[in-house]
């Protein structure tokens, strides 16, 4: 079996090649038969709403009840959305990424645990993670969620402006250090991170802290990305303005453009706390301020780098097209793509085998401490219009391409 991507024609330096989403001999072409017939099994599934539901309602209660499940789990949904447990079983994943020219973004997804000590042993990870991006170009980014290194309770209690005790004090420069520590590192290692974006009663000081790593290590070039989910109504007017005092304040600004993961949840709070809804009213307004954004990123790349972290294969094409009437080459160093391991692989793969800069995010963790992970990754392809029959067509459709492959 194949394992390495060939592009279908080398462009010329600098050159993308057309794109088709619907390339699925590109798309799976590192998957064997075997393989491709367990991820097509897994998205059948998937595709059933109700069966989502339940059956992630019994894996928590067997998780809770210590029933012997894991093996099921690691053989699975576990496999794949996930890398490994260690950055030692990620190696295989990032090697097939790197043969199809996608790089790895290390994505230590481990969630639940509230402490200091949880706090501090998840920066040496991330740590971990940066030193092996620094090892090799195949690992283009690092990542880390600011509520992995400090406590929910206080990153809201910062952002109430509430005044703070001593000891809300004294925790949260132990935030501050804690991420100054990782951006730190990343500056010494020259080696891109992201500061993933969360909900919005915590988003504001997220923002402040990313925006003064962004001032403290953003002045030669981008280091320090901050993430912007589009679905909130004042993003766009947000970007604009993180742009224009970047510009003032000299420093590059990276930043990640996601739609946005909470929805739901965001919701449900702004109803129960009658405050106005953040969110964007329907997709279609998320959609356009989206692609707003790639414009004015687009426009403004003398100060901007851009990671679109996108599944929407619009964006996608629409990013190209623009690209292409401006004159910017797909491996243009401002600007690249990112998608979900286990997810739209004919998104990724057709784009590097292009020319475009793409990236997976690759999470990894021990199986019972990623799960909460895991459940949302099921929810969002349940919850996303088509996500999992796309996915499901996808990869029915190269099974029946390829000769005596049936399901």
């Amino acid at each position: 079996m194949l394992t390495t991507v060939q592009r279908l024609a080398d462009p010329k330096p600098g050159e993308a090649s057309p794109v088709s989403f619907e390339d699925t001999s590109i798309a799976f072409l590192s998957q064997s038969d075997f393989k491709l017939k367990k991820t097509y099994w897994l998205f059948a599934l998937m595709n059933k709403g109700w069966l989502v539901k339940v059956g992630t309602f019994f894996i928590k209660i067997a998780l809770k009840l210590q029933l012997p499940i894991k093996k099921i789990i690691k053989t699975t949904i576990f496999e794949q959305f996930c890398g490994g447990e260690t950055i030692r079983d990620c190696e295989k994943t990032i090697q097939t990424l790197h043969n199809a020219h996608v790089g790895t973004i290390l994505d230590y997804s481990v969630e639940g645990e509230d402490n200091e000590k949880s706090f501090d042993e998840t920066v040496l990870e991330i740590i971990r993670t940066i030193e092996r991006a620094h090892d090799s170009a195949d690992i283009p980014f690092s990542v880390f969620k600011v509520t992995g290194v400090a406590s929910t309770e206080l990153l809201e209690a910062v952002q109430c402006g509430d005044p703070l005790t001593e000891e809300q004090k004294a925790a949260f420069e132990r935030v501050r250090q804690r991420v100054d520590a990782l951006c730190r590192r990343a500056y010494e290692k020259n080696v891109k991170i992201f500061v993933d974006a969360e909900e919005s009663w915590i988003q504001d000081t997220i923002d402040m802290l990313a925006y003064e790593m962004m001032d403290r290590y953003n002045h030669e070039h981008p280091i320090v990305f901050n993430t912007f989910q589009m679905y909130r109504w004042e993003m766009y007017d947000k970007f604009v303005k993180a742009t224009q005092n970047a510009r003032s304040r000299g420093y590059a600004l990276g930043a990640k453009l996601v739609r946005g993961a909470y929805l739901e949840k965001e919701r449900i709070r702004a109803h129960e706390g009658e405050y106005q809804d953040p969110i964007h009213a329907t997709k279609q307004d998320t959609d356009r301020d989206y692609n707003r954004a790639i414009d004015f990123a687009l426009e403004n790349r003398d100060v901007i780098s851009i990671c679109l972290g996108t599944h929407n294969e619009y964006s996608c094409q629409y990013t190209i097209q623009k690209m292409k009437d401006m004159g910017i080459a797909g491996n243009d160093q401002h600007i690249c793509f990112a998608q979900l391991l286990g997810m739209s692989d004919n998104i990724s793969f057709n784009l590097a085998n292009a020319g475009y800069n793409v990236a997976k995010y690759v999470p990894y963790g021990p199986v019972e401490a990623v799960m909460p992970y895991l459940f949302r990754r099921a929810e969002e392809n349940k919850s996303i219009a088509g996500q999992s029959s796309r996915e499901y067509t996808l990869v029915k459709k190269e099974l029946f391409r390829r000769k005596g492959c049936r399901v």
